[in-house]
């Protein structure tokens, strides 16, 4: 018994003495009784106003106080309707006053079976119940009220006569415990009422008006407590003398006392919660069983608590059995079934279908009833029951019984609860783990959990240290069961009670042995994969906690006992995962890393070496990737951990990486270089703030920690240039586009450089930062996307932008939007060449690319000096927001309204170098394009923006800097030597750029024959070979073609593009071209477009269109012709003085005299054409066509020609008088 019932580890705030002179009887007219119609949220109270401990009820009863001081002080008593001498009412008719109660709970049980569902009755039947019940309980708190004031205990045996009265009185206590014994057995168990009684625990306090089985089932309460207290009450007030039932034992043989009736009946309370507990049991899963509560309502809680203070206190002043004792004993006989007649009341019966977990959640639920008090408020009281609890284990851990590990996790989370309520007890942690040291193999999962239970598993050092220090912090208990086994539930209670001190002596110190003790070479080695995560995750719950070095020491010693032939993969990565974990917590407790990071990282370093040499065999491949894989990631963790970067953690950083990354592809270099980024950014980060000193005021232990960091920084950085830097380098000139993650890297080192530039290697001294930029940035031969990603990361840091200040370097900003220029001209140049339509470009360069480059034109236009330029051509800043493509462009217009606005030579000689600045070598960024002839994209991106070039910055390429650069443009882009061979088909890729851009090429060269001094001949001369060289290719076959579009050279005309028209051949000797027709539509619409028609087109053109209208029988050619004709002729009329009329009359002049011989008919014809447009023109050219015609007799030799003179005639007709006296001049001829 003492055993059980420990002595309590608090003294109560108030001694009993203390408490008795403070009492102020201030008491309720009202009884107390049990009650859970009330709101709990009123004020907060957790128990009815009127119940037995609010009330004060049991606290006078322990401190033997009248029980109701303002009850019972008239001379009568009113009970069950009649009046009783309140001094003699119970001495005189004890068994008569039983009786009536006894009656009074027939009545109640009666209402019971009338119970209706029509409120008018419902309310009547709640009210009558209500009466009956407080009459029961005013008779039983009468009864307290006679024994504590009236009843005397009995005198010394002596020989006097007593009186009547004085007999009653005397044979009083013995009376009533006869009936309150037959009162027990009248009202039974609380357990054996009937259901629909027992039905309403479920009916919800918030109740206003109460069925009588309600009343019923409390009042049975009421009375199994008020038993207790009076026989309490009795004892007290016979100063605890024995009490026999005299004519009870005389008819039945049976010992029966005060004492034996108290321990009897408060057992079979007992006896009768925890079975009403087991009915509500079965209803519970073990997930739910620390949330799931064991009583229905308040009242049950009440009356727990009413027996622990009560029975606790009586075993105080007696042998009597304590509250735990009691408990222990009436849970042991569910274990034990049994069968003979001593078997426990009500138990032979009882079918529980798991004792021991039910005796667990008991535990759990009523522990925490210790720490209300005799008021019913929370105390800080505590009284283990350790003893039991230890019986439990035992039972839970014990191979043979087996338990299931979905109970276990029940069990354990009880464990822990009660680690929680009471005092450390070494004695859990000592049975708990000579159980799990024989199970650590085991995955402790619940089958019905799934993919729930899995989440033990950790995949990271980090995720393995959360998980153990989980278990050792403050917990949601309820939560554990879906969230850990039971194993971590174990070590969250080892961790508990770790945090705890056993009188001066820490727990470690006495446990230390037993832990070690149960690994050596034999267990370490039969530990599975799983046994050494549990492995791990005990001692990285006690390095937490405890002595850190040490026990990291000894983990080391035991793993070295590891075969290394048996270590697979997964072992190996869990181990590195392991040793990485207890690095964090060297990180976190702030000690050095040094000895630890050596071991794991020259590891490393091998795995490396063999993954190097590795490269065929992909099995081989994958398990050594899982392994260096765990190592980047714990890396990566320690150095986002670390607060300072002051513990060596440049350890992890060995020569192991320059093995690791040539020999990377794919995803796995893309992780080692995220990797390599995080690291970079936490030192640069942690730096910075170690730089800037400690704060102002801080006076704290590691105020000077950051002084000593910054060696430790150097030495990172030190690593991180001889390890990673020299893999980097090698691959921006890649084959293949390289990933974005070597961009962000560079940029990375960039800025290490910029800020630690000491470190970095020697070839990029003295000036490391301007090293880095001309490698990665400004370099012509390194891939445009990862220029452009590169510069994004740079260009808007201010730091680098003062750096190169400093340094003097002014073509910082030039030689950036030079990358800008060919990353753009380049968005195309990893796209194999084919016929993609145009709206598909910016799906065949990818989006991302596109994406950046917008990102990289939008820090450019915020340089400066494109600011300026942009703001001194009154360009808008919105020009960033359009894509890429156009946005060079407009900076290119830019660039040449600026230089067309400066008005001295110095200023434009110095814009003129700046602009060829910003070009560099356009033609060797567009080079690969025009050797691949491909892909579309890419030349007509080519073509377009060097076109816009030429015609926007023509004054700046007129100079004599830049005139070499225009010379190149038109060699390589519109005169190469496949344009030169004639008969020789281009791409149809290559022709369609050249056909869209062309016209601005025109229109800029055209600008600069006019403005260049120098070599305006040479100009001239080259844009005639464009136009001859590319009007044939553009031309139509027919002018009928549909989709043909407009001719580029139509697109550029322009009056200075007209003297050039003469390269233009029509005819090869008398042979017409091909496409003639073709030809002179072309001509046509020129002269629709102009307007106006020059000397040179006279002079020119005419002759050959007159030529087609003799030689050409072709319809089209001839309505052509004649259109030409007519416009021609119009427009020498329109024509101001007398010279465009005496070069037309020359031309036909020389027309007439060169055909009419052979084709007189076809030039009258034309010339009876002509007469209708010009008739003064045809007029002037009489004698001409006359004396070709007597030329052309005399050629033939057969005199007059008849028909040629009656043509003629025709066309003389036409011309009024002067016709008509040419036409009398050839009759009178005809006529001699």
């Amino acid at each position: 018994m003492e055993d059980d019932c420990g002595a309590s580890s608090t003294s109560p705030f108030l001694t009993d003495s203390l408490e008795l002179a403070m009492e102020v009887e201030h008491e309720s007219s009202r009884p107390a009784f049990f009650s859970c119609a009330f709101d709990s949220q009123n004020g907060g109270r957790r128990f009815s106003a009127e119940s037995y401990l609010a009330s004060g009820s049991l606290k006078r009863v322990l401190l033997r106080l009248d029980p109701s001081p303002n009850d019972y002080e008239e001379d009568t008593v009113e009970l069950f309707g009649f009046q009783w001498v309140t001094e003699m009412a119970l001495v005189e008719s004890c068994g008569f006053l039983f009786g009536l109660l006894r009656e009074q709970i027939y009545r109640l049980e009666n209402l019971v079976q009338m119970s209706s569902s029509d409120f008018g009755q419902a309310a009547h039947l709640h009210s009558e119940a209500e009466r009956i019940r407080h009459q029961c309980l005013k008779f039983l708190h009468y009864v307290k009220v006679f024994i504590f004031r009236y009843l005397e205990p009995p005198e010394v045996e002596n020989d006097r006569v007593l009186h009547p009265y004085e007999e009653l009185e005397a044979q009083l206590p013995s009376v009533l415990v006869e009936e309150l014994h037959a009162l027990t057995v009248h009202v039974g168990h609380l357990c054996e009422l009937p259901s629909n009684v027992l039905a309403a625990f479920t009916i919800p306090n918030q109740a206003k008006v109460f069925p009588p089985s309600w009343h019923l089932l409390h009042l049975h309460l009421d009375i199994n407590w008020l038993v207790l207290e009076v026989l309490h009450v009795l004892g007290e007030k016979l100063k605890r003398q024995v009490v026999y039932a005299n004519h009870f034992i005389n008819l039945t043989g049976e010992n029966l006392t005060n004492i034996s009736l108290f321990e009897k009946h408060s057992g079979n309370l007992v006896s009768d919660l925890i079975r009403l507990a087991i009915n509500k049991y079965t209803k519970v899963r073990p997930s739910e069983a620390l949330a799931s509560s064991h009583y229905s309502c308040t009242c049950i809680k009440e009356l727990w608590i009413l027996l622990i203070q009560l029975l606790d206190h009586r075993n105080k002043g007696s042998n009597t059995e304590c509250f735990w004792s009691l408990v222990n004993t009436t849970l042991r006989n569910i274990f034990e079934r049994p069968s003979t007649s001593e078997s426990v009341s009500g138990f032979d019966t009882v079918q529980c279908k798991d004792p021991l977990s039910f005796s667990w959640w008991m535990m759990n639920h009523l522990a925490p009833l210790y720490q209300f008090d005799r008021n019913g408020n929370l105390d800080e009281k505590k009284e283990s029951n350790w003893k039991f609890v230890e019986e439990l284990l035992k039972k839970s851990t014990d191979a043979q019984a087996g338990v299931l590990e979905e109970h276990l996790r029940m069990h354990l989370q009880c464990c822990l609860t009660l680690c929680s309520f009471w005092d450390l007890n070494l004695s859990v942690v000592t049975i708990l783990w000579d159980y799990y040291s024989k199970n650590l193999n085991s995955c402790f999962t619940v089958p019905w959990l799934g993919l729930k239970d899995l989440a033990n598993i950790s995949k990271t050092s980090l995720s393995m240290l959360e998980l153990v220090k989980r278990c050792c912090c403050e917990q949601q208990v309820p939560s554990l069961y879906n969230s850990s086994n039971s194993y971590f539930i174990f070590l969250s209670i080892l961790a508990r009670i770790m945090k705890e001190e056993n009188n001066g002596v820490h727990p470690w110190k006495q446990i230390k042995g037993r832990i070690y003790s149960k690994f050596h070479r034999k267990r370490m080695q039969e530990l599975t994969e799983v046994g050494l995560q549990n492995f791990f995750s005990l001692f990285l719950v006690l390095a937490v906690l405890v002595e850190t070095e040490d026990i990291v020491s000894r983990v080391l010693d035991l793993l070295d006992f590891l075969a290394p032939s048996s270590i697979t993969t997964a072992r190996r990565a869990l181990i590195w995962r392991g040793h990485f974990a207890f690095l964090l917590i060297y990180v976190e407790k702030n000690m050095d890393i040094s000895a630890l990071a050596e071991k794991v990282s020259n590891a490393f370093r091998e795995k490396a070496k063999e993954f190097l040499v590795t490269k065929n065999d992909h099995t081989q491949r994958q398990n050594l990737w899982t392994l260096l894989s765990t190592y980047i990631d714990g890396v990566q963790e320690v150095f986002e951990t670390s607060c300072y970067l002051s513990l060596s953690e440049e350890k992890l950083l060995n020569d192991g990486f320059t093995m690791l990354l040539p020999a990377c592809r794919g995803a796995e270099l893309s992780m080692v270089l995220n990797f390599l980024q995080v690291v970079l950014a936490r030192l640069r980060s942690v730096h910075e703030r170690v730089s800037q000193g400690p704060q102002l005021g801080n006076t704290a232990p590691d105020a000077q920690l950051p002084l000593v960091a910054k060696e430790h920084h150097l030495a990172v950085a030190s690593a991180l240039w001889r390890n990673f830097f020299p893999y980097l380098k090698s691959q921006r000139m890649s084959q293949t586009p390289p990933s974005p993650q070597l961009a962000d890297t560079a940029a990375g080192f960039t800025l290490l450089a910029l800020d630690i530039p000491s470190k970095a290697l020697s070839d990029l001294q003295p000036q490391p930062v301007l090293s880095m930029m001309r490698l990665f940035g400004w370099d012509d031969m390194v891939w445009p996307q990862l220029v452009s990603r590169y510069l994004s990361h740079l260009i808007e840091n201010s730091s680098l932008c003062e750096a190169f200040s400093s340094m003097g370097y002014t073509s910082y900003e030039a030689l950036t939007v030079r990358s800008w220029f060919r990353c753009v001209l380049q968005m195309f140049l990893d796209q194999p060449s084919g016929a993609w339509a145009k709206t598909d470009a910016e799906r065949t360069v990818g989006k991302s690319y596109m994406e950046q480059l917008t990102e990289m034109t939008r820090l450019i236009f915020k340089l400066s000096e494109v600011e300026n330029i942009l703001l001194k051509a009154n360009v808008g800043q919105s020009v960033f927001k359009q894509d890429p493509k156009n946005a060079l462009v407009q900076f290119i217009k830019a660039v040449g309204r600026t230089y067309s606005g400066l008005q001295t030579l110095p200023e434009k000689s110095a814009m003129v170098a700046k602009t060829l600045e910003y070009l560099g070598d356009v033609l060797k960024y567009v080079k690969p394009y025009l050797k691949a002839k491909g892909p579309p994209e890419g030349l007509q991106l080519t073509y377009w923006i060097i076109g816009c070039l030429v015609k926007f910055c023509a004054p700046i390429l007129a100079t004599s800097k830049a005139q070499q650069l225009l010379f190149r443009i038109v060699d390589c882009l519109l005169l190469p030597h496949s344009v030169l061979q004639q008969d020789k088909e281009l791409p149809v890729a290559l022709l369609s750029a050249i056909q869209e851009s062309l016209p601005l090429y025109l229109q800029g060269l055209s600008f600069i024959c006019c403005q260049s001094q120098t070599q305006g001949a040479y100009l001239n001369q080259l844009l005639g070979s464009i136009i001859r060289h590319y009007f044939g290719r553009f031309l139509p076959s027919s002018p009928a073609v549909p989709g043909a579009g407009q001719h580029p050279l139509l697109a550029a005309l322009g009056s200075s593009l007209i003297p050039n028209i003469k390269y233009l051949r029509m005819f090869k000797g008398h042979a017409p071209p091909p496409r003639l027709a073709s030809v002179l539509a072309f001509i046509l619409e020129v002269l629709q477009r102009t307007q106006s028609t020059e000397l040179c087109d006279t002079d020119l053109v005419l002759p050959a269109v007159l030529k087609c209208l003799v030689l050409v029988n072709e319809l089209q050619v001839k309505k052509i012709s004649t259109d030409i004709v007519q416009y021609m002729v119009e427009g020498c009329q329109a024509g101001s003085g007398g010279e465009h009329a005496t070069q037309l009359t020359s031309v036909f002049r020389q027309f007439i005299q060169d055909y009419t011989a052979v084709y007189d008919h076809r030039v009258l014809s034309i010339l009876e054409t002509v007469a209708v447009l010009d008739q003064t023109l045809v007029t002037s050219l009489i004698p001409t066509i006359t004396q070709s015609l007597k030329d052309s007799e005399h050629k033939q030799g057969l005199g007059r020609n008849a028909a040629q003179r009656e043509a003629y005639k025709r066309l003389l007709s036409h011309l009024a008088e002067a016709g008509q006296n040419e036409i009398q001049k050839l009759e009178n001829e005809t006529a001699q």
